[in-house]
């Protein structure tokens, strides 16, 4: 009953707001619908609800790609010139369709699918429902007709329940009651447990998750790490003093990079005894977020904006896909413990060193995923201004392109100091391979 009362509270409030609806409105509620604030507001507050819920950058990328398709599905129906995704992603079968000679109001449907699916996969379900309630609410207010608002309530329900059903047979279950990942501490060539936590592998099994778009986890395999060597002539051994030197001098312009593309959702401040954790933004809540900004900027109208959700989502859910398989496939050691080691033992990066191999760069792979799925939408050069930091206390950067964005992300991670040079140039053609493949491969318009 807990589950149902807030879901109760927000029907019964649109039934009151019904009673009393203007008239005159009535005849425009179709096109006054079709409002993509809906879609962005959906998508702000699931990432949101991850960053407070600390949600992993990989699992967080499921969850964006399981809600923007039920979000796009539902609401195709009511857009002849688009098509479903049925058939394209890996086991979709057919999304349920519309009454035929119904009325429906499909972009109640598919706010109603996207804040069913993202309260599913999320913990803090009170804070989605608190929108889904001022959501519909607003819908009332247009005047929609209180048989076609029902109806669309319920195919958006029936479409939530269908990409539900799909999410569960993509192995995540399996992957949560997997064994842990064991270290080989003997190896001085493979990744292990860096400061200040020390903290278990992330998600080793990601590898097995069913992909979106790609085929296999390994269809573009990533370029190779350089062979571990402890040699100072050795190109492993100077990538590592590269990232070394790099950050003992860097200028104020690299550190505001590293730390405005850190996007740690769980990052820890150590002050003597005390341990802080700091709750940001994951890596592709980034990118969603710039996705909004700009559909926001060019007045992009709803079903575009589904569209474009949806291919930075699976992008993005792609990407580290493709990326985590190759980090414990080459299971590399991080710059903070063979630096530690070899170079200099005091020396710490100046972000937090994630628990997880370094090749390939995550971050780099997953943002020129993203930044060509963008480029498929907006085209090249496409300037942009991103202020996702700026609730971090950071100033707003702007880019000359989406693939510009991509690129400082991939430098930040070795002015932060936790990835070589060629972890970060290897994941973003990794992601370019990535992007490009959902772009091309996906056909959204018929």
């Amino acid at each position: 009953m807990q589950r149902l009362f807030p879901i109760a509270l927000f029907t019964l409030g649109a039934l009151m707001l019904w009673q009393c609806r203007p008239a005159a409105v009535n005849n425009k509620y179709q096109e006054m619908a079709e409002n993509p604030d809906i879609l962005h507001a959906g998508i702000r507050r699931i990432t949101e609800i991850i960053r407070h819920d600390v949600f992993s950058p990989p699992v967080a990328s499921r969850i964006y790609a399981y809600s923007t398709v039920a979000a796009y599905e539902a609401l195709v129906p009511g857009h002849p010139e688009y098509q479903t995704l049925a058939g394209q992603l890996n086991g979709l079968t057919p999304v349920p369709q519309p009454e035929s000679g119904k009325t429906y109001c499909f972009p109640v449907a598919s706010a109603r699918a996207l804040m069913n699916v993202g309260r599913t996969l999320i913990f803090s379900e009170s804070d989605m429902d608190s929108l889904q309630a001022d959501v519909m609410a607003d819908f009332a207010r247009i005047g929609i007709p209180k048989d076609v608002f029902d109806r669309s309530i319920a195919y958006g329900d029936q479409v939530a329940a269908h990409i539900l059903a799909w999410s569960k047979t993509d192995n995540y279950a399996q992957t949560r009651s997997a064994a842990k990942w064991s270290v080989d501490v003997k190896n001085q060539a493979v990744w292990q447990k860096t400061p200040p936590n020390f903290e278990d592998a992330l998600e080793p099994y990601w590898n097995t998750i069913r992909p979106w778009v790609l085929k296999t986890p390994d269809q573009f395999p990533a370029d190779p790490p350089n062979p571990f060597s402890e040699d100072k002539t050795s190109p492993f051994y100077k990538g590592a003093l590269e990232v070394y030197d790099i950050c003992k001098n860097a200028t104020e312009e690299q550190k505001l990079i590293g730390w405005y593309w850190d996007d740690n959702p769980s990052a820890t401040d150590v002050a003597g005894h005390f341990m802080i954790k700091r709750k940001k933004i994951t890596p592709g809540g980034h990118w969603m977020n710039i996705a909004s900004t700009v559909c926001r900027a060019n007045k992009i109208d709803m079903i575009t904006s589904a569209d474009i959700y949806v291919r930075v989502a699976l992008s993005l859910a792609d990407g580290f896909i493709s990326s985590w398989h190759e980090k414990y496939r080459a299971n590399v050691i991080r710059p903070e413990t063979y630096i530690n080691r070899y170079i200099d033992r005091d020396w710490r990066p100046m972000i937090e060193t994630p628990p997880f191999p370094e090749h390939t760069s995550g971050h780099a792979t997953i943002s020129a995923a993203a930044a060509t799925a963008l480029t498929h939408q907006f085209g090249e050069p496409f300037a942009f201004t991103d202020s996702t930091e700026v609730m971090f206390d950071l100033p707003a950067r702007s880019y000359k392109s989406f693939m510009d964005a991509a690129r400082e992300v991939a430098d930040s991670r070795m002015y932060g100091g936790i990835h070589y040079r060629l972890g970060n140039e290897a994941g973003t053609r990794n992601g370019q391979k990535v992007g490009e493949y959902v772009s091309t491969t996906l056909k959204t318009k018929k």
